[in-house]
């Protein structure tokens, strides 16, 4: 499947690695970036040159936007004139179509695809010398694409690319711009990164309190796998009566009571109206 695709913010770190992906692609790919540093990089690491905005629209097919999601709407607002309609818009994140950032156009084609990065217990992630703890360089990963708006035709043709830049791919799901949303910020941001955040703190903690630092990190760690392998169904097993007890009164005191309310439709719509 062919198609002409404008990658903005080509030269950014998420830019680069996507550049890389579709550089042997059946897509002919023109790269927009403003900054030196930027355009170096893509020179250097991908080996291509950039061209203007107006040369990467002209009868383009899909315009890529890599570039952060406080920057999306301003930058999808100044193109949107430029545009023939049946034009894919893609974002790499759900942040500000849900939000509503994308301009005003019915007939242009609005698509998310995102990353689900590799699975902690995939082999790949940890090749010695070359992990790939982010995915798209060596360690399968899903991806998760939505249809926010445009024919339904159109899906095959953004998966196609979200499956070429983010390879290589294990499974890929379809999903609505607010079940993504749902997924990040909220599974991903607001409860995983944060408890994980907290674990941090934790081991600091215990740190603060005498237990050798690397003594703690190896504890944690090692106690992140296996707890990990059992409650994610990775392996058959369960935990002691200690263990489950420890829980049982652990949750209550760790977490509020109403702590799921931070999937509700308001609470994810201010969330994003932090970070956009």
């Amino acid at each position: 499947m062919s198609a002409r695709i404008a990658l903005f913010g080509a030269g950014g770190k998420m830019g680069v690695r996507l550049s890389q992906n579709l550089k042997n692609s059946p897509y002919e790919v023109r790269h927009v970036e403003p900054g030196a540093v930027g355009q170096k990089r893509l020179r250097d690491e991908v080996g291509v040159e950039c061209v203007s905005r107006a040369d990467a629209l002209k009868d383009v097919d899909v315009v890529i936007l890599a570039v952060p999601d406080n920057l999306i709407g301003k930058l999808a607002a100044e193109m949107s004139p430029e545009l023939k309609p049946g034009t894919m818009v893609m974002t790499l994140d759900a942040a500000a179509p849900f939000a509503g950032h994308l301009p005003a156009r019915d007939d242009l084609v609005y698509f998310v695809c995102h990353p689900c990065h590799p699975s902690i217990f995939h082999p790949r992630v940890h090749t010695s010398g070359a992990p790939d703890y982010f995915g798209g360089v060596a360690a399968p990963q899903s991806i998760v694409s939505a249809l926010m708006q445009g024919p339904d035709s159109a899906f095959e043709l953004g998966e196609a690319i979200g499956k070429t830049i983010y390879q290589p791919i294990e499974r890929a799901y379809r999903v609505t711009v607010e079940q993504m949303a749902l997924l990040e910020p909220g599974l991903s941001e607001t409860v995983c990164a944060t408890l994980l955040d907290v674990m941090n703190d934790a081991m600091n903690e215990v740190v603060s309190r005498g237990v050798p630092a690397d003594c703690a990190r190896d504890f944690l760690l090692g106690h992140m796998t296996i707890l990990s392998a059992v409650i994610f169904k990775q392996i058959p097993g369960q935990f002691s009566d200690a263990c489950n007890k420890a829980i049982t009164f652990g949750k209550p005191r760790l977490l509020r009571d109403d702590w799921k309310n931070v999937f509700n439709h308001d609470e994810i719509t201010e969330s994003i109206r932090r970070i956009t």
